[in-house]
């Protein structure tokens, strides 16, 4: 079967692998939509640390099942389509002990510390499979980064009435802005980029900033009666909007870092402490983010084809990448179709 595979930075084509049978409690899975991930532009730049290359990129998938092997429930019958949830979980280490298998210390997502979607089949326990027969396919490629926005969201215990800055408006960001909208919060979305910070609103985002028109600080104390955010999720994964995050969230305040800063970060600690912060870290998602998306894209009023900005064929797969390195300022989520 054909799989695309990253060779090394910045080339990335099309090669043959062995297609694999479903094993005692494994099915067979024909992918007929993957999402492209910022940690899949990452490892075809060669920016990503937790990938070894050559890597068969690809974790958000939307699929149909081919078949299933000895033992596993009927349910999972040829033709169901299938949300594929990408991590692994020991159950042993402190993570899997708490419950909190999303945050595995070994785990292992497709396409990063193993091969990933971008191929014609893969094979996958049955409980790594979400069954979804009422979202249009396209749609099931959707729910896996829109649940790590979720999670992160859950993460910082947004409830009603918290006023919530989310720094980053690409498609976790998004997710984050539907996921604290849900909880109902008043959500400020900051971006670079006007278009994305334009459709945050369509969302749920109250109030825009685009992070270029300059005192940021100063509006958002005018949108939150100087008080600064109750919750800032940080999804962009810089530097300098680590330290903003602090800057910017209120005392007694939350700070959510979903994205992954690739370089050290240097802190005024003092606000830590002055402030009496609550930081934590956000990864992956849980079964309950995932159902929380699925929910709302089944009751979602419009349809989520908007955050879709650009469709590949799968046989036109090996354009993908360099489309979004070339077009990143403009592109949200692009989509494989097969």
């Amino acid at each position: 079967m054909k799989a695309l595979m990253i060779e090394q930075e910045l080339q990335c084509r099309f090669h043959e692998v062995e297609a694999i049978e479903p094993g005692p409690g494994e099915v067979q899975v024909a992918v007929r939509h993957v999402g492209l991930c910022g940690s899949d532009l990452n490892t075809y730049k060669g920016l990503n640390p937790l990938v070894a290359l050559p890597r068969i990129p690809g974790h958000e998938i939307g699929g149909e099942i081919i078949k299933a092997g000895p033992g596993v429930p009927l349910d999972y019958r040829a033709g169901r389509r299938v949300i594929v949830v990408p991590y692994t979980a020991c159950g042993h280490c402190t993570s899997c002990r708490q419950g909190r298998v999303n945050a595995c210390k070994t785990n292992r997502t497709l396409g990063v510390q193993q091969n990933g979607g971008l191929a014609e089949q893969i094979v996958l326990p049955y409980e790594k499979l979400i069954l979804n027969d009422t979202l249009p396919a396209r749609h099931l490629a959707l729910v896996e980064p829109l649940s790590v926005g979720f999670h992160a969201a859950r993460r910082g215990r947004v409830a009603k009435g918290d006023r919530v800055v989310v720094i980053g408006c690409g498609m976790i960001g998004m997710g984050a802005v539907a996921g604290a909208v849900s909880r109902g919060a008043t959500v400020i979305a900051m971006d670079v980029s006007e278009t994305k910070t334009e459709m945050a609103r369509k969302y749920g985002a109250s109030h825009t900033i685009v992070a270029s028109s300059g005192h940021v600080d100063k509006q958002i104390e005018a949108l939150t009666d100087g008080d600064g955010a109750d919750v800032v999720i940080e999804c962009v994964g810089l530097p300098a909007t680590f330290t903003q995050a602090i800057d910017i969230v209120s005392f007694s305040g939350r700070v959510v870092y979903v994205g992954y800063a690739k370089e050290p970060v240097s802190y005024k600690t003092q606000l830590f402490n002055l402030k009496e912060l609550d930081i934590m870290g956000s990864r992956n998602a849980t079964a309950e983010d995932f159902t929380a998306v699925v929910r709302y894209l089944e009751t979602l009023e419009h349809s989520p084809d908007d955050l879709i900005s650009k469709v590949f064929p799968f046989q036109d797969a090996e354009q993908a990448l360099p489309y979004w390195d070339a077009e990143r300022a403009s592109t949200l989520k692009i989509l494989i179709e097969r």
